[in-house]
């Protein structure tokens, strides 16, 4: 053997023993455990929170008055236009009443001459020259008379049409000249008092039991009494001011479409919402002390809903186990559990489309709210 055979040797040697001791550690590593995967972990807390349903609803205002003419005649005048902010009293159309006035002066003639007839008998009933019979006739006449030219009187001021409350003027219907009557089919315009509101909206049977049952109060007059105030998305997806406060509940299920009416009352001091204003009622219902868990750390198998809770194998080693849960609830990002989850325990927060039952993890722990915090949009 030559000195250049000597050196070759043993570092063939030592490139032998090499390759046996990769062979062997993948061996190990293809049988043996995975390696465990680092993941964030949260513990499950009990939290108050609110969760909100939505419902249509429309506005109206708390009153709305029709405006009529209570006779016929032609419109001389209109001194109101719409959208106009009016006062009780305050005159809004006038009517052609030349006709009446002039009925009105025969009227009064007549009351006169009744009255004189009067005059004259009374003295001859005094003297006995008379029956008294003839008096009472003439004074039922007088009456009369002055009946018929009340009347005529009271039909005169019809013709000037005024405002029945405060608010503001809706649609006029009618200009100068149009010929109105009581008996039109439509109203001169509406007089809608707006500084406050009503929101109407309806419920399903199931979902009114399920609302009046969880309300606070024996009786349903303290149960709406307690409700919490309601919130108004605007039809342009923007948040009314003010909240609102439902005041009453309707006693009976409308039959043709098998749901119960609510309505519930807004200030409306700014003048923003008017009559007809469409929107969305959110009711809230507010869950005290209950667990919850971010849905993101939550997944679905079967229309089943799982989380990964972090538990130890018989080896001690830290594995993540599937585990059911009944959800009762959603506020924001989070689910309400009902059962399956109790607080204090650690599940995977994030990542979890990577793991699998049983599988070995190296937990990192994580702070819930930073998890549970809903992902605010940069653009809209």
């Amino acid at each position: 053997m030559n000195s250049i055979t000597k050196n070759i040797m043993p570092l063939l040697l030592l490139i032998l023993v090499a390759s046996c001791g990769n062979d062997k550690n993948s061996q190990n590593a293809a049988g043996g455990q995975p390696r465990a995967m680092a993941l964030p972990v949260i513990e499950i807390p009990v939290k108050t929170v609110t969760t909100y349903i939505s419902y249509p609803t429309s506005i109206e205002g708390v009153v709305n008055s029709e405006v009529r003419a209570k006779i016929s005649g032609y419109i001389t005048d209109v001194l109101v236009d719409e959208g106009q902010k009016v006062r009780k009293g305050q005159v809004l159309f006038r009517l052609e009443t030349e006709s009446m006035n002039q009925d009105a002066l025969a009227a009064k003639a007549n009351v006169n001459a009744a009255q004189v007839e009067v005059n004259k008998l009374k003295p001859l009933v005094e003297k006995n020259i008379i029956s008294s019979v003839q008096l009472e006739t003439a004074k039922a006449q007088l009456e009369q008379a002055k009946s018929g030219f009340n009347s005529i009187s009271s039909n005169i001021g019809y013709g000037t049409i005024k405002s029945p409350v405060d608010g503001y003027v809706g649609e006029i219907r009618l200009r100068k000249g149009s010929l109105v009557s009581p008996s039109s089919q439509g109203a001169l315009t509406t007089v809608s008092d707006i500084s406050n509101v009503y929101a109407y909206f309806s419920m399903n049977e199931k979902e009114y039991l399920d609302f009046i049952q969880n309300a606070e109060g024996t009786s349903k007059e303290e149960k709406i009494k307690n409700l919490s105030e309601v919130t108004l998305i605007l039809a342009n997806g923007r948040e009314y001011d003010s909240k609102g406060k439902i005041e009453t509940i309707n006693s009976q299920i409308n039959r043709n479409t098998g749901t119960v009416s609510f309505r519930a009352r807004f200030d409306n001091a700014n003048g923003i919402l008017t009559n007809g204003n469409s929107g969305t009622i959110k009711v809230p219902t507010v869950y005290e002390n209950v667990v919850v868990v971010p849905q993101e750390a939550t997944f679905e198998n079967q229309n089943s809903r799982l989380v990964y809770v972090v538990q130890q194998d018989s080896a001690k080693n830290t594995v993540a186990v599937s585990k059911a849960i009944t959800i009762k609830g959603k506020s924001d990002n989070l689910f309400i559990v009902d059962t399956g989850l109790e607080k204090g325990e650690t599940v995977i927060a994030k990542g979890i489309g990577k793991v699998r039952d049983g599988m070995p993890i190296e937990p990192t722990k994580s702070d819930f709210d930073s998890i549970s915090k809903p992902i605010t949009p940069e653009f809209q």
